[in-house]
C-alpha cells in the first residue's frame, strides 16, 4: 500500500508537467505565429501604401490584436523562466529561505488576479459583442484574446505554484552575484 501511495503523487505530477509543456508549446507557436503574421501583414500595408495607395484598415485593427496574443503569450512564457518584471522591494531583505517560503503564495496570488482579470474581461468581451455594429464583429472575435490570454496566465501561474520553476539557480545567482561583488570590492 505504501508503493502505491508513492507513485500516486508521482504520476498526477507527471500529468500535470505534460499539461505545463503542453501548454509552453502552445504559447510558443501562439506567438510565433502571431510574430510571423503580424511581420507579414505590416510588409503587405506598407507595400500596398507606398508602390499601389491603398490601404487596408482591417490590418490595423487585426495588427492590434495580434499584439496582445504576442504580449498573453510572451508574459506566460517568460514568468515560467522567472525572467517576468517584479517589483522585488523586500527581496533584499529576506533571507533565501524566506524567499523561497514566498515564491509559491506569491505565484498563487498572482494566478487568483489573473483569474478575476479573465473574468472581468469575459464580461467586457460580452459588451463589445452586444453592442459591436454587424459590420465589425469579426473584430470581436479577436478581442477574445483578452479573457483567453488571462486565463491562459492563470492556469500558467497555477501549474507554477504547483511545479515550481527553477528558482534554486535563479537565487544561487544572486548568491554567487552577490559574492562576486564583495570579492571584487575586497581587492581595492
Amino acid at each position: 500500500m505504501n508503493s502505491v501511495q508513492n507513485k500516486t503523487p508521482a504520476s498526477w505530477l507527471k500529468i500535470i508537467f505534460k499539461i505545463k509543456h503542453g501548454l509552453i508549446f502552445f504559447e510558443k507557436i501562439i506567438a510565433a505565429s502571431s510574430l510571423l503574421l503580424l511581420l507579414v501583414m505590416a510588409m503587405i500595408q506598407i507595400i500596398a501604401r507606398n508602390f499601389f495607395e491603398i490601404s487596408f484598415s482591417e490590418m490595423d485593427v487585426i495588427s492590434r490584436h495580434l499584439i496582445l496574443f504576442i504580449i498573453f503569450m510572451g508574459a506566460a512564457l517568460v514568468s515560467e523562466q522567472n525572467r517576468h518584471i517584479k517589483i522585488d522591494i523586500l527581496t533584499p531583505f529576506l533571507s533565501i529561505e524566506q524567499q523561497e517560503k514566498l515564491i509559491r503564495p506569491l505565484l498563487l496570488l498572482c494566478a487568483f488576479i489573473c483569474a478575476v482579470f479573465a473574468w472581468y474581461s469575459v464580461g467586457f468581451w460580452f459588451d463589445e459583442w452586444q453592442y459591436a455594429p454587424a459590420n465589425e464583429r469579426w473584430s470581436v472575435y479577436l478581442a477574445l484574446i483578452l479573457p483567453v490570454g488571462f486565463f491562459i496566465m492563470a492556469l500558467h501561474l497555477f501549474l507554477l505554484t504547483i511545479t515550481g520553476f527553477e528558482h534554486e539557480l535563479v537565487l544561487k545567482e544572486k548568491e554567487k552575484k552577490a559574492s562576486e561583488q564583495h570579492s571584487c570590492s575586497d581587492l581595492v
